[in-house]
């Protein structure tokens, strides 16, 4: 666990700066709103759409790291309160006074707390066929319950440059190495018949022999989009297969089954780990049967899976001051996750690039489950398994109902992620 570093300012200078700062902004006859994200939290995912909205009016916020599981400090103004207690968010007013001393708390040097300025709202977009059900990405039911506006992109608008009209994007149950999600057992199924044929003039409409081609330039596209200063949030299989297609770019590495033509016999040998993010040494699958694209995923067989009870991974504790970041985006009311599986349930920690920030990991298993990193301008998060409140999804299950789920600690993780490209930046600690 890292913990957090010492800051050369003395306490009783540095409290008395971060309140002559707030209060040299501020008009002191106006409340505050404070929004906990503690246990005291009526609805913590709503609570990140509050933030949001905020943000489209033009208002800051100040993220109070790891003050009470990582609280939004609002100054109050118009309408506020009604939205809040609409949306069934917990709230507590603040005097000037109290304000004061919150924030000589957060910045004080002896607690590994810190303020983020959250300034303007992301521009949000999620890649996935336009007939995605809404259950079957976790990102679109947490955005459409929180009330987040977002817009749906593909192919066609990736490669026709769309990816510049928004902040963040997000992958989910998405095969970039053009095997179909490995659903051979399924070809004959009306569905599967019909996602072929879509993707295939896909291909053709872009200049494309095959899928496998068409997916690594969309790829490449989206690994361009973030080397230039996008946010790339990914879950499940939108997270290795993305890797895997980009360290694949010189070979062929998808088998006849999928493409009509074999794996290049010196496929392994081709592999260039330097263009993938976050994995590196790792082996694809070549068995057009096996529901697996590398061994990159630490997925059990069925008849291993463990007690859902009993599965759970656990966030790691950054530097609040000297690792905002890593922070941001662990904020949470519990340090320990129920665990939930999908096509790509846990990265086998081996195959993580020493250049990636592991967030959380199962306890006494060679399984990372949360990580991050950056990549020139931008940065990349990839979070492993499909439905934080769904163990084991099925096609065609009912989807999750997030009224339920009102203080998910696994979804709030996917929420961080749409407030961090809205923080402040600020320039490094030396």
């Amino acid at each position: 666990m890292r913990t957090a570093k010492t800051r050369r300012l003395a306490l009783p200078l540095a409290a008395l700066l971060a309140l002559f700062a707030f209060f040299g902004t501020k008009n002191a006859s106006a409340q505050d709103i404070l929004i906990p994200m503690d246990a005291r939290q009526s609805n913590h995912l709503k609570a990140y759409g509050v933030a949001y909205w905020v943000l489209q009016k033009a208002i800051p916020i100040d993220w109070l790291l790891n003050y009470r599981g990582g609280s939004f400090l609002i100054e109050g103004f118009a309408d506020l309160e009604k939205e809040l207690a609409i949306r069934g968010v917990y709230f507590e007013r603040l005097s000037g006074a109290q304000t004061a001393q919150v924030i000589a708390s957060v910045e004080s040097e002896s607690t590994n707390t810190a303020v983020v300025r959250l300034e303007k709202p992301p521009r949000i977009a999620v890649y996935a066929p336009k007939q995605t059900l809404p259950w079957d990405d976790a990102v679109l039911l947490a955005l459409t319950y929180a009330e987040v506006p977002y817009d749906m992109v593909y192919d066609d608008d990736v490669l026709g440059g769309e990816l510049s009209n928004y902040d963040w994007l997000h992958l989910h149950h998405e095969d970039f190495t053009g095997q179909y999600g490995k659903f051979y057992q399924y070809r004959n199924m009306p569905w599967y018949i019909e996602q072929q044929r879509q993707a295939e003039a896909a291909a053709r409409r872009h200049g494309y022999r095959k899928v496998s081609q068409l997916k690594l330039a969309v790829a490449q596209t989206i690994r361009n989009y973030v080397f230039e200063g996008g946010f790339l949030f990914a879950m499940c299989s939108g997270t290795d297969t993305f890797d895997i297609a980009l360290a694949a770019l010189n070979t062929d590495i998808v088998p006849s089954e999928y493409d009509g033509d074999p794996v290049d016999p010196g496929a392994l040998q081709k592999l260039d780990f330097s263009q993938s993010f976050a994995f590196t040494d790792f082996r694809p699958s070549f068995n057009a049967t096996e529901y697996e694209h590398a061994d990159i995923d630490a997925q059990l067989p069925p008849q291993q899976l463990q007690n859902p009870a009993l599965d759970y991974f656990t966030l790691f504790e950054f530097s609040a001051k000297w690792d905002p970041v890593p922070t941001m985006l662990t904020q949470n009311h519990v340090a320990t996750v129920k665990g939930f599986i999908g096509q790509t349930t846990a990265f086998r920690k081996r195959f993580v690039k020493p250049s990636a920030v592991i967030m959380a990991e199962a306890p006494g298993r060679d399984e990372v489950k949360y990580l991050h990193g950056s990549f020139g301008q931008g940065t990349f998060t990839y979070y492993a398994g499909h439905d934080p409140e769904d163990y084991q999804h099925y096609v065609g299950d009912p989807p999750t109902d997030l009224n339920l789920h009102k203080n998910s600690p696994g979804y709030r993780l996917i929420l961080n992620n749409i407030l961090f490209p809205a923080a402040k930046k600020k320039k490094q600690k030396t």
